[in-house]
């Protein structure tokens, strides 16, 4: 079982060409059911794991209180696990085909209010010294541009274009595409590396000593500015992401075109920011209508 986990990890990597994160979450996954099969029933062979030991794993996922989101995640990669053993021939009988995913709940993305990022943009300091500075842009770059945290921490500077206003990232499956930005964050960005000088380092964001960015320290940067002009419970890089999508969505800007923004590989990815509009007309009509 753990060459035939370890084979497949590297055909995601080297083949589907997956982040390294990504194919870490199918090495975590793959291990959590490896452990338990081991534990509970002593199975150390894929031949020896049916449906039936599938589903007791779900079912103990369930009573250890793991998020269906979480749960539905797991089952996701034992599918495309299953699928590359079928392919290979090591194994003849998918035991996935006879597992349901357990229903979820949608969730509506999590994002700060058009005011509060107004309050934390104008009016919050950040020092004009290279760290503050460098904060800020990290900051308004998730805000203007809705990339991801991967995208933001590997960010070459040659990848950028002051003189054309739009920059380069290469997203999932390596996938590149350009997006534009405002000429006021053009200027942020050239006072940001006039204060940073030559360190070199291709990488637009460093740490204080020269060397890239890493996610750890970017979380502690949105997390601290965030938590300044808003409370909810989440205050990470994503919720940028999802404050970009659904600002860009309220003032007028068409699916497709934040789609293409965001990177996303379908437009049902992009449509679930249209329920954090439908809430926010259901409440306009609450407060405004006088038999609502």
């Amino acid at each position: 079982m753990i060459a035939s986990r370890d084979n497949f990890l590297k055909y995601l990597q080297f083949e589907k060409r997956l982040s390294s994160h990504t194919v870490l979450a199918y090495s975590t996954d793959l291990n959590y059911l490896y452990d338990y099969l081991s534990s509970a029933y002593q199975v150390k062979a894929l031949d020896e794991v049916n449906h039936l030991l599938i589903r007791s794993w779900i079912v103990q996922m369930m009573e250890e209180k793991i998020s269906t989101r979480t749960i539905n995640r797991k089952i996701s990669t034992l599918k495309t696990f299953y699928k590359y053993l079928l392919r290979q021939g090591i194994v003849t009988e998918n035991p996935m085909l006879k597992i349901q995913s357990p229903k979820t709940s949608k969730r509506l993305p999590v994002f700060v209010e058009k005011e509060k990022m107004d309050l934390l943009l104008d009016n919050i300091e950040f020092g004009s010294d290279e760290e503050g500075l460098r904060n800020q842009l990290i900051i308004e770059m998730f805000y203007a541009t809705g990339m991801r945290l991967s995208e933001l921490i590997n960010l070459k500077q040659l990848n950028i274009d002051l003189h054309d206003s739009r920059l380069k990232v290469l997203g999932k499956r390596n996938k590149e595409r350009i997006i534009p930005f405002s000429h006021e964050l053009g200027r942020k960005i050239t006072a940001y590396l006039e204060v940073r000088g030559d360190k070199n380092n291709e990488y637009l964001f460093v740490t204080a000593k020269g060397e890239k960015m890493y996610e750890k320290l970017v979380y502690k940067i949105v997390r601290q500015y965030l938590s300044v002009v808003t409370t909810i419970d989440k205050k990470s890089p994503h919720v940028l992401r999802h404050t970009f999508a659904t600002h860009m969505l309220n003032n007028g800007a068409d699916l497709n075109s934040i789609k293409e923004l965001l990177g996303h590989a379908n437009l049902s990815a992009t449509q679930v920011y249209t329920h954090n509009t439908v809430e926010k007309l259901k409440n306009i009509h609450k407060q405004a209508h006088p038999r609502a």
